[in-house]
C-alpha cells in the first residue's frame, strides 16, 4: 500500500510524464479497448461455463437467491458517492499539466471521500444484512447461511473500491492497456474459486466467500500493476479546497450515474410494472442484440475517454472539437452497420435461438434500433462533457429526461404497450440528445468544426437505410444458421459501403480512413 506523503511532494521530472503524440493516444485508445473487449469477452465466458453449475450445485431455488443477494448488494452503490470514477476523470483532465503532487493529492481526495462515506455504506450494508432473508424470502433454516453469505458479498463490494481506485489511475492516464488480459485472468481465478467451492459442497457461503478471496487477490495485483506502470502513484493529503472541490466532482458524477441507471433501468421496470412478464420477457429477448451492441459501443468509447480527457486538459479545444466529430462520425458507421443488420435479420436470429413467439414485431424492433442510435449518440457526447469535470448541467438535463420518460411511459404503456414504451423512451431522452450537443459547443469555446448540418446527411442516408432494412427484414425469414451467419456478413459489408460512401462528407469519410489506417499501423508495432 503506497505511504501517505505531505502536500509538499518534491515534483516529478518533466521526463516521467511525457506528454503522448497523437498517433501514440490513437494506439493506446485502440489497446485499451482490447483489453476491455477481452475483460468482457472473460466475464461473459465464464459465466456461461459456471452458471449450469451453480444451478445443479445450490438448486434452483438457492440460485435464485444468490442472484437476488448479489443485485441487492449492487444497490449499496447508491452510498460509495463513486470517488474512483471521479478520481479517473481529474486524472484524464490533468496529467498532461505533469502536476504530479496535484495528482497524488487528488487519489488522497479518493480515498478521503470513500473513507468519510464508508459509515453510510457499512449502514446500509448492515441493514440489508440482518434484513436479507426476508429480502430473498427463505425460511428460518437458511436465515443464518444467508445473512452471512450477504455480509460477504457486503465486503465483496468494498473491495471493489480497492480493485477501482488504481485502475482508475491507469485509465486516466490512458494506460488501460497496461492491464491487458489482467482482469480476464482475474475472471478465470475467480471462476475457478467459485468452482472449489461448489466442488466441495460450500453453498452459498463458500460461493460469498470465494469472490471475497477472488477480489482481494485482484485488489492486490491492481496495486502492483499501478504502481509499476505509474511512476508517480503515491497518496497525498489534499488541502481542504481540494477535498471540497473533489467530493463536489464526486457528487456530481455519481447523480450523474444514478440517473443514468434510471434512464436504462426503468423501462423493464416500469413494463414490469404495468403490463405482463411475458410482454417482458419479449421486449427484453426482441432487444437482446442492441443492448449486446450498445454495452460493445460503450467500451470503445470509454476506451477513447482518457485521450480526450487529456486534451481538454491541455485546453486544445480546436483538436477536441476535431477529435469529437471523427467519433460523431464512427457513431454514424457503427449505428448505421448494425442498427440495418438488426433490422434485417432480428426476427430470423430470434426464431432461431428463442422462438419466434418472441419477437415483438417489425414496429417494436425498428423502435428499439432507433433507441440504441440514440444511446449511442448520447453516450459519446457524455463522454466528452465529463473530460470537462463539469457535471452540473449534464445531470440537470438527464434528471429532466428521466422524469418525461417515467411520465411518459406511465402513460403510453397501458394503451400501446411495447410500443410506448419506446416512444416514451425516445421523447424523454430527445432532452439529452438536443442539449448535449450545445453543451458540447459551450464546453469548447463554439469551435467551427461542431456544426448541427453536418447531422443532417448522414441522418438522412441511415433513415433510409432503416426505412428499407425494415420493411425488407419483415419479409424474410432465415431458417438455417450458417445462411444467416453467411448473409448477415454480406450484408454488413454492403451496408457499411453505403454509409461510408453515402452517408459521410468527403472530408469525414477521409479523417476516420485516416484515423483506422493510423490505429491498424500504430497496433501493428
Amino acid at each position: 500500500m503506497p505511504c501517505l506523503e505531505s502536500t509538499r511532494c518534491a515534483p516529478t521530472r518533466v521526463a516521467e510524464l511525457p506528454l503522448a503524440p497523437e498517433s501514440s493516444l490513437t494506439r493506446r485508445a485502440f489497446l485499451t479497448a482490447v483489453a476491455s473487449f477481452l475483460d468482457y469477452s472473460a466475464k461473459i465466458g465464464v459465466s456461461l461455463f459456471l452458471t449450469p453449475f451453480l444451478v445443479d450445485g445450490l438448486g434452483r431455488s438457492l440460485f435464485g437467491v444468490w442472484e437476488v443477494l448479489v443485485r441487492l448488494v449492487g444497490y449499496l452503490s447508491i452510498a460509495d458517492g463513486r470517488p474512483t470514477d471521479a478520481l479517473r476523470l481529474v486524472i484524464a483532465n490533468k496529467h498532461a499539466s505533469q502536476n504530479v503532487p496535484m495528482m497524488r493529492r487528488a487519489v488522497g481526495s479518493a480515498l478521503m471521500t470513500w473513507f468519510l462515506l464508508c459509515p453510510v455504506i457499512a449502514a446500509a450494508g448492515a441493514v440489508l444484512v440482518w434484513s436479507s432473508p426476508a429480502l430473498t424470502k427463505v425460511g428460518l433454516e437458511h436465515a443464518a447461511v444467508v445473512r452471512l453469505a450477504c455480509a460477504l458479498a457486503v465486503v465483496n463490494f468494498l473491495l471493489g473500491n480497492a480493485i477501482a481506485l488504481p485502475e482508475s489511475v491507469l485509465l486516466g492516464m490512458n494506460l488501460g492497456h497496461k492491464r491487458m488480459g489482467l482482469r480476464a485472468s482475474l475472471n478465470v481465478v475467480s471462476g475457478l474459486l467459485v468452482g472449489a467451492a461448489l466442488y466441495f459442497g460450500l453453498g452459498l457461503v463458500g460461493i460469498a466467500g470465494a469472490q471475497v478471496a477472488a477480489s482481494a487477490i485482484a485488489a492486490v495485483v491492481m496495486w502492483f500493476v499501478a504502481k509499476r506502470c505509474v511512476a508517480w502513484f503515491r497518496v497525498a493529503m489534499p488541502s481542504w479546497p481540494e477535498m471540497r472541490s473533489f467530493f463536489g466532482l464526486s457528487v456530481w458524477k455519481f447523480a450523474g450515474d444514478l440517473v443514468a441507471k434510471l434512464l436504462l433501468a426503468s423501462d423493464v421496470v416500469i413494463l414490469g410494472l404495468l403490463s405482463t412478464t411475458a410482454m417482458v420477457t419479449t421486449y427484453v429477448l426482441t432487444g437482446y442484440a442492441c443492448s449486446a451492441l450498445v454495452g460493445v459501443f460503450t467500451l470503445g468509447l470509454g476506451a477513447m475517454a482518457p485521450g480526450m480527457g487529456g486534451v481538454i486538459g491541455e485546453g486544445k479545444y480546436a483538436k477536441a472539437a476535431a477529435l469529437r466529430e471523427e467519433i460523431t462520425a464512427l457513431n454514424w458507421i457503427c449505428v448505421g452497420v448494425c442498427g440495418s443488420a438488426v433490422l434485417l435479420w432480428n426476427r430470423s436470429f430470434l426464431q432461431l435461438w428463442v422462438g419466434a413467439q418472441n419477437y415483438a414485431g417489425a414496429y417494436v424492433n425498428a423502435l428499439i434500433v432507433v433507441m440504441m442510435a440514440q444511446t449511442v449518440f448520447i453516450r459519446s457526447d457524455s463522454y466528452v462533457i465529463d473530460a470537462t469535470l463539469r457535471l452540473s448541467a449534464r445531470v440537470l438535463f438527464s434528471t429532466v429526461g428521466a422524469v418525461l420518460t417515467i411520465v411518459l411511459a406511465v402513460l403510453a404503456i397501458p394503451r400501446l404497450g411495447m410500443a410506448g414504451l419506446c416512444l416514451s423512451i425516445l421523447a424523454g431522452r430527445a432532452v439529452q440528445t438536443f442539449s448535449y450537443p450545445f453543451l458540447v459547443k459551450e464546453y469548447l469555446g463554439r469551435p467551427r468544426g461542431l456544426n448541427p448540418a453536418a447531422f443532417v446527411r448522414p441522418a438522412l442516408v441511415i433513415a433510409v437505410l432503416f426505412a428499407v432494412s425494415a420493411y425488407v427484414g419483415d419479409r424474410i425469414l432465415v431458417d438455417r444458421w450458417l445462411i444467416l451467419v453467411l448473409c448477415a456478413a454480406t450484408g454488413l459489408a454492403l451496408t457499411l459501403c453505403i454509409v461510408m460512401l453515402a452517408g459521410l462528407s468527403a472530408d469525414a469519410r477521409g479523417a476516420v480512413l485516416r484515423r483506422m489506417r493510423m490505429t491498424l499501423s500504430r497496433a501493428a508495432i
